[in-house]
């Protein structure tokens, strides 16, 4: 299979010799670059029947690795599992217009900081109205940055629960259908957005010099509030382990996985995208590969910067207090779930303990035995 260290092993020191990377994109490149090879150390195993040995390296941990993302998401959603409640689930999104990308990109901690601000309180305060539910909401909002062509494509995914909690302490459910009209969620979320965009601090490099002058920049607000903005509302899931099935697919998601990529020839990459503009059908794309690790190289975040975050019911202070009441009053079984599983234990429980079967033999099980001198 090919992978994306594969293009970077191939095409990265040509690419880098001709575009400057910042240093985030030098960190994630290298740690891909180095991921499961000698470069980064590792182990040896030993099998506890028959001695066959094999080298383990280890993983860089990277989070816009392709390979080093299972176990982590594995470990988020188990702990989110303990917050899910026994009522339906909507997924919102919200995207903002192709003429604000090039403004994102050249100020990306301080817009993907604005855009999270604008969803939650639009969120949160037409929860609070009592038009449409009256009552404090949850939302776990997730930032993707790519399309599945993996062009630059900011939007904000959200899970919210079919309810919230009133001021009396009272659990209130919501309407079947999602309880605020996606054209007023989507008119909400542009005025907020833009009375934000106002008062931050902006920069605009050679692209979008002209922003600089308050007149063109006031200009280029209006046109954007003229426009109108694309907020939907997928169908409610089902149960819960819909919830997580959706979860297990989102939140620790890059750019793109290896297992899109089908091809890697005359400098040419290959990988397979589905187009929503065209009733999703799933296509082949054909590009160089300069310009495939420019459009990785896209999405990756600024250093630290948190692409999952919680708000309302889920927000961190006071969270288990507010959790146990929602569970009590919406009839939800608390979790067995003592303590956070260890990687070891969920990799058992995923695999069945076949990730730890000897390749040799097929009897005995392969054991850390040193590391690598």
């Amino acid at each position: 299979m090919i992978e994306v260290q594969d293009i970077f092993r191939e095409h990265g020191d040509e690419y880098l010799r001709q575009h400057p990377l910042n240093t985030v994109q030098i960190k994630a490149y290298r740690a891909i670059l180095n991921c499961r090879t000698h470069a980064l150390g590792g182990h040896i195993d030993t099998c506890d029947q028959c001695g066959h040995q094999r080298i383990s390296y280890n993983s860089c941990r990277n989070r816009h690795c392709p390979k080093c993302q299972m176990l982590a998401k594995e470990q988020w959603i188990e702990s989110q599992e303990r917050c899910l409640l026994n009522i339906g689930y909507f997924h919102v999104v919200f995207t903002v217009p192709n003429e604000l990308y090039m403004v994102f990109r050249q100020n990306q901690e301080t817009m993907y900081t604005l855009f999270f601000k604008a969803v939650s309180e639009t969120l949160l305060e037409l929860g609070q109205n009592p038009k449409y539910l009256g009552a404090k909401l949850g939302v776990t909002a997730i930032l993707h940055t790519w399309g599945q062509n993996l062009l630059y494509h900011p939007h904000i995914h959200c899970v919210v629960p079919g309810g919230g909690l009133t001021s009396a302490g009272h659990w209130k459910n919501s309407r079947k259908k999602f309880f605020i009209p996606v054209k007023v969620l989507s008119k909400k979320f542009r005025g907020k957005f833009l009375a934000l965009m106002r008062a931050a601090q902006l920069r605009f490099d050679e692209s979008t010099n002209k922003l600089n002058s308050s007149r063109e920049y006031a200009l280029f607000l209006q046109d954007l509030y003229n426009k109108d903005w694309v907020t939907y509302c997928k169908p409610p899931f089902g149960n819960t382990g819909k919830v997580i099935q959706y979860l297990s697919r989102y939140t620790h998601r890059v750019a793109i996985s290896n297992n899109r990529i089908l091809a890697l020839q005359d400098d040419k990459v290959t990988f397979s995208w589905r187009d929503y503009a065209d009733h999703n059908k799933v296509k082949q794309m054909t590009i160089t590969a300069e310009e495939f690790i420019r459009r990785f190289m896209l999405h990756v975040l600024p250093r630290g910067f948190r692409k999952i975050r919680h708000y309302g019911l889920l927000a961190s202070g006071g969270k288990t207090k507010r959790i146990q009441l929602c569970r009590q009053l919406t009839n939800t079984p608390f979790s067995i779930l003592s303590k956070p599983r260890s990687l070891f234990e969920i990799l058992i429980d995923k695999f069945n303990d076949t990730f730890r079967k000897c390749p040799c033999c097929r009897i005995g099980m392969m054991i850390r035995a040193s590391p690598l001198p």
